[in-house]
C-alpha cells in the first residue's frame, strides 16, 4: 500500500514536470533530483526511462479524464453534455490543471514523429479523446439537438483544433483572451448546427 502511494505521488510530480519540460526531458535522474530521492530508489519504481514516460502518460490520462469527462457526464445526454465537455476542456486550460498547458497537446507534438511505445500510447489516448467527442456529437444528433447532416468526425476535428489553438495562445502567447475567444468560436460553431 505504501509503495503504491509513493509511486502515485512520484507520478503526480512526473506529470507536472513533463508538462513543462516534455516527456523526453523526463528522466529518472531529473525526477530523482526534483523529488530529493536517490536514482536507485526511483529506479526501483521504474526500470527505464521509457517505463517512466509510459507511467507518466497514464497518470496524465487519469487527471485528464477526471478534469474533463467526470464533470461533463453529470449533464444530460445530447447538446448539454457536448457543451459541458467543451467547457470542461477550456476550464481545464484556464485553471492550469497541467502547469505547462495541455499535457496531451504537448505530447502529441513532441512524439508525432518519434515511433515507439510512447508515441503509440499518446496516439491511442488522442484517438480515444477524438472518439469521445464524436460520440458526444452523435448523441446530440440522436437527441435531435444537432442537425441530421452534421458529420461527427468533421465537427470533432474542428472542436479539437479550437481547443489546441486556445492552448497555444493561452500558454505560448500569454493571451488572456484566448479562452474567451475559443469559447465564442465553439458556441458559434455549435449554434450554427443546432436542429
Amino acid at each position: 500500500m505504501k509503495g503504491s502511494r509513493t509511486r502515485q505521488s512520484i507520478l503526480e510530480r512526473a506529470v507536472d514536470l513533463a508538462s513543462v519540460e516534455g516527456l523526453e526531458g523526463l528522466t529518472i535522474g531529473r525526477l530523482a533530483e526534483e523529488l530529493g530521492m536517490s536514482k536507485s530508489g526511483l529506479f526501483a519504481h521504474f526500470g527505464s526511462k521509457e517505463e517512466l514516460q509510459l507511467a507518466t502518460v497514464e497518470m496524465a490520462a487519469e487527471r485528464y479524464i477526471r478534469e474533463i469527462f467526470t464533470p461533463a457526464l453529470q449533464q444530460p445526454r445530447g447538446f448539454p453534455r457536448l457543451m459541458a465537455i467543451c467547457e470542461s476542456w477550456l476550464s481545464y486550460i484556464r485553471r492550469g490543471v497541467f502547469p505547462g498547458g495541455c499535457f496531451f497537446a504537448a505530447a502529441s507534438f513532441e512524439f508525432d514523429s518519434r515511433p515507439g511505445p510512447v508515441q503509440d500510447r499518446v496516439r491511442k489516448l488522442m484517438d480515444d479523446w477524438i472518439g469521445a467527442l464524436e460520440r458526444a456529437i452523435r448523441m446530440a444528433k440522436d437527441e435531435g439537438h444537432l442537425r441530421p447532416d452534421v458529420d461527427p468526425s468533421q465537427l470533432a476535428f474542428e472542436l479539437n483544433a479550437l481547443f489546441f489553438g486556445a492552448n497555444f495562445s493561452f500558454y505560448l502567447r500569454n493571451d488572456e483572451e484566448a479562452i474567451t475567444r475559443a469559447r465564442k468560436a465553439v458556441e458559434s460553431r455549435l449554434a450554427a448546427l443546432r436542429a
